[in-house]
């Protein structure tokens, strides 16, 4: 696994999303160009 560092380049991966009323799957290379805001918190309803 990448050790990911603040302001450094993120690494690819792929993710479900849910995307105009749909699932699917999206990869941040998907995006190269463009402006990112990666968002990360625990499921809803977890006792975390």
């Amino acid at each position: 696994m990448s050790e990911v560092k603040v302001g450094a380049k993120a690494p690819d991966f792929v993710a479900p999303a849910y995307y105009q009323g749909d699932f699917t799957s999206v990869k941040l290379a998907d995006f190269k160009g463009k402006w990112v805001l990666l968002c990360f918190y625990p499921g809803d309803f977890t006792f975390v």
